[in-house]
C-alpha cells in the first residue's frame, strides 16, 4: 500500500512539472527544463503508469500538442491528430519493420500544419492544435516561403506538414532581436511566427513548410503505397520531408547516414519517423488512444559528456535581464568542442541544482545547441546574485510565466545605457555607422555619453576621442560625419529607436502608418486606439503607452526632437505599390544599398521577395539585357524588368 502511495505521489509529482514545462515551451519563448530531462521524466511517468496501471487525469502521456490559448480562429479536426510512439532503439525500429518496406524520414521540429486544397486552390490551413481542435492559419500558410497557394490536382486534397525555421533563419532574426526578446530555439520561434495575427510578421519570417503525409487526394490510385503518395505531394510542387525506402536488414545503415547528415543540416529535426509504405496494412493495425500503430518515431541516443562546471557567467541586458551561461571544461560533442551552454533563466538553475565544481553531463540538443542534460552532483550551492555584475546595484527574480529570471533593478545601470543606445544607433533605428557596444562602453565610461541626445554632440570631446585606443582623426571624422547623416530619420525609425519594449521596427510602421506619421497623437494614444490597429495586441499597447507616461522619457525624446528631423514619405505615395511584388536583382547606382530599396517599397505597400514568380510585378535590374537566371525567368513569365531609373521615374520617388 505504501510502495503504491509513493508510485502515485511520484506520478502526480511528474505530471505537474511536465505539464508546466510543456505549457512554457509551446506557449511562450522560455523552456524551465531541457528537453533532455524531459524526456527522462516523461518515460519515467510513463513506466510508472505501466508498472501500475494507472493513469492520472491531466498526465501529458495521454495529451498531443499545445492546448489552444491565441485569439485565432479555432476548427475541430475531423478526427484526433495522434503523435507517435518512440524508441531509441535501431533494433526495435528492425522489429517493428519485420518483413516489410518502410519509409524512413526526417522527424521535423517545427509546428504540424493540416492544409486542405479544392479545385487547385488552398482552402485552409489550421495547426495541430492540441490534437482535437487546432487554429486556422491559413493567410500566415499563404505567405510561407515555398508553400503552392495554387495546385495542379482539382480535387480535395488533405495533407500534413511541418511548417520550420532554418537554423540560419533563427539566427538572423535573433540577431535583431534584443536578448530579453530572443528565441531560445528554432521551434519556438516558428511557432510564434505560424500563429501570428498579422501574416506580414510571418512572411518576414521566412516559414518553410515540409509535407509528410498525404491524408486525402479524392480519386487517385495511390496503388497501396505511401511512396507513392510522397511522390504525388512533390509533384504538386510541395517540399516533401527526406526519405529512405527501407527494409529490416537496411534499417541500420540508413539510420546511420540521417545520424551523419543531421550534424551538418540547417533544419531542426529530433528524429526520425519510419512508416509502413503498405497502405492497407498499415491502416488495418488502428490505433491506441494516443499512437497510430502503422508508424513509429524514433529518438537518437543523445551524445552526453561528462565534465565539470567552473563558471557560471551572468550577461546583463538592456532592460535588466540577466541571463546564466554555464562555463565547464571542454569536451567533444558531435564532433566539435564545446566549453559553454545557456542556462536560459533561474528555474533551470534550480532545477539542476548547479554548484561550482559539480560535475554535469552536457549534450547537443537535435545534435546542434549545447545544453546541460542533468548535474551529478546536485550540490545546489550556486549562489543566485544578488548585485548586477555590471553596475553592482541590487539585483532581484520576478516570475514570468511560470519562469524565475534574474533582473537588476537599477534603473541607471551601464549595461542598460550600453544596450538601449546600441538599439538606438543600429542601423534599422537611427542608423550611426560605426558607433559599436565596445565604442559606447568606452564612451560612457569616459563621461561623454549621459544620455541618448549626447550622440550628436561629441565634438564637444574631440580631442579626447581623437587621443583614445583605436581611435584618431579619420575615426572621429567618420563617426561625427555617420551622426549629422543620422540627425535625418523616418518617425517609425525614430519610435523603434527608443527601445519601446515589445515595439519593433514593423510594430512601429504600424503606428504611424494608423496615425499618420504625427508623432504628438502617436505619443498620446491610448490602449484603446492602439489596439483597434491591426497587429497590434494589448500587450505592445500597454508598452506602448507606459513608456509615453513616463516623464523622463519624455524629456528624452523632446531633447532628441530639438536635434532630430523627422522626414516622412508624403502621404499622396503611401500605398501606391500596394498589392504589387518586386525582385531585386544587380548593384543600385541611387541607393546606398537594396536594402533601402526594399525598404522604401515596403514603406509604400509593396513586397520584395527573393525570386520572380508570376505574381511578381517588376523585376529591378540595371542589367536588363544581361542572361541571368532572374531575368530568364522575368522574360519566360512575362514579368516586366525595369532599370532602377525607371522605377525611380515610374513611382516619382525623390532622392
Amino acid at each position: 500500500m505504501e510502495e503504491t502511495m509513493a508510485e502515485t505521489g511520484r506520478m502526480k509529482e511528474l505530471i505537474d512539472i511536465l505539464n508546466k514545462a510543456a505549457s512554457v515551451y509551446y506557449q511562450g519563448k522560455d523552456e524551465i527544463m531541457s528537453n533532455f530531462e524531459y524526456d527522462r521524466m516523461y518515460d519515467e511517468l510513463s513506466a510508472l503508469e505501466k508498472e501500475s496501471g494507472l493513469v492520472l487525469a491531466g498526465s501529458p502521456t495521454q495529451k498531443v500538442g499545445y492546448e489552444v490559448l491565441s485569439e485565432l480562429p479555432k476548427q475541430t479536426h475531423p478526427s484526433p491528430m495522434l503523435s507517435l510512439d518512440k524508441t531509441k532503439q535501431v533494433d526495435e525500429l528492425s522489429s517493428w519493420l519485420g518483413g516489410k518496406e518502410g519509409l524512413l524520414s526526417w522527424k521535423m521540429d517545427g509546428l504540424t500544419v493540416v492544409l486542405t486544397y479544392e479545385n487547385g486552390e488552398l482552402l485552409n490551413a489550421v495547426t495541430r492544435g492540441n490534437g482535437v481542435v487546432g487554429e486556422v492559419i491559413t493567410n500566415n500558410a499563404k505567405v510561407f516561403k515555398n508553400l503552392p497557394v495554387n495546385i495542379p490536382f482539382k480535387g480535395r486534397m488533405v495533407l500534413r506538414g511541418e511548417a520550420i525555421i532554418t537554423y540560419s533563419e533563427f539566427k538572423k532574426i535573433n540577431a535583431l532581436l534584443s536578448e530579453e526578446e530572443q528565441y531560445k530555439n528554432p521551434r519556438n520561434l516558428c511557432s510564434g511566427s505560424v500563429r501570428q495575427l498579422n501574416n506580414e510578421i510571418t512572411a518576414k519570417r521566412n516559414v518553410e513548410l515540409y509535407a509528410f503525409t498525404l491524408v486525402e487526394a479524392e480519386g487517385v490510385d495511390f496503388k497501396n503505397s505511401q511512396q507513392n503518395k510522397m511522390e504525388f505531394m512533390k509533384e504538386q510542387g510541395f517540399q516533401t520531408v527526406e526519405y529512405k525506402v527501407v527494409t529490416s536488414k537496411n534499417i541500420y545503415e540508413t539510420v546511420e547516414w540521417f545520424s551523419e547528415k543531421v550534424k551538418t543540416n540547417d533544419f531542426p529535426s529530433d528524429g526520425l519517423v519510419l512508416l509502413y509504405d503498405d497502405i492497407s496494412y498499415g491502416e488495418s493495425l488502428g490505433s491506441t488512444a494516443k499512437f497510430p500503430r502503422n508508424a513509429i518515431a524514433f529518438k537518437w541516443a543523445d551524445e552526453t559528456a561528462k565534465t565539470k562546471l567552473t563558471e557560471v557567467e551572468w550577461s546583463a541586458s538592456r532592460t535588466g535581464l540577466i541571463n546564466p551561461v554555464a562555463i565547464f571544461e571542454p569536451v567533444e560533442l558531435e564532433g566539435t568542442t564545446v566549453s559553454r551552454a545557456s542556462v536560459h533563466n533561474i528555474s533551470i538553475v534550480k532545477e539542476l541544482k548547479l554548484g561550482i565544481g559539480d560535475t554535469i553531463e552536457v549534450y547537443k540538443a537535435n545534435m546542434i545547441i549545447p545544453q546541460i542534460a542533468q548535474n551529478l552532483t546536485k550540490s545546489g550551492s550556486l549562489e543566485i546574485p544578488d548585485k548586477c555584475p555590471v553596475c553592482g546595484e541590487k539585483t532581484s527574480i520576478h516570475k514570468e510565466n511560470d519562469v524565475e529570471v534574474l533582473f537588476c533593478e537599477n534603473p541607471d545601470c551601464l549595461a542598460k545605457k550600453i544596450k538601449s543606445i546600441s538599439l538606438f544607433v543600429s542601423r534599422d533605428a537611427m542608423n550611426i555607422d560605426g558607433m559599436s557596444e565596445a565604442t559606447i562602453e568606452k564612451f560612457i565610461s569616459k563621461g561623454f555619453l549621459h544620455e541618448l541626445a549626447d550622440l550628436f554632440k561629441l565634438n564637444r570631446y574631440k580631442d579626447e576621442i581623437i587621443s583614445m585606443d583605436g581611435f584618431g582623426e579619420k575615426s572621429y571624422e567618420k563617426l561625427v560625419k555617420a551622426a549629422e547623416t543620422a540627425k535625418i530619420t523616418t518617425t517609425a525609425k525614430f519610435i523603434y529607436s527608443l527601445g519601446i519594449a515589445n515595439i519593433g521596427l514593423s510594430n512601429a510602421k504600424m503606428v504611424c502608418k494608423a496615425f499618420s506619421n504625427d508623432l504628438e497623437k502617436i505619443r498620446h494614444a491610448s490602449i484603446d486606439e492602439l489596439v483597434e490597429i491591426d497587429g497590434v495586441g494589448e500587450i505592445i499597447a500597454e508598452s506602448f503607452v507606459k513608456f509615453f507616461a513616463n516623464e523622463n522619457n519624455n524629456h528624452m525624446v523632446d531633447d532628441l526632437l530639438d536635434i532630430v528631423t523627422l522626414e516622412d514619405e508624403e502621404n499622396d505615395n503611401a500605398n501606391d505599390m500596394e498589392g504589387m511584388n518586386f525582385v531585386i536583382t544587380g548593384s543600385v547606382n541611387h541607393f546606398s544599398n537594396r536594402s533601402e530599396v526594399k525598404e522604401l517599397i515596403e514603406g509604400r505597400g509593396g513586397k520584395v521577395t527573393g525570386s520572380v514568380t508570376s505574381k511578381t510585378k517588376y523585376l529591378i535590374n540595371n542589367d536588363s539585357t544581361s542572361n541571368s537566371s532572374k531575368n530568364k525567368k522575368a522574360k519566360e513569365l512575362g514579368v516586366q524588368i525595369i532599370t532602377e531609373d525607371e522605377f525611380i521615374d515610374m513611382f516619382s520617388i525623390k532622392l
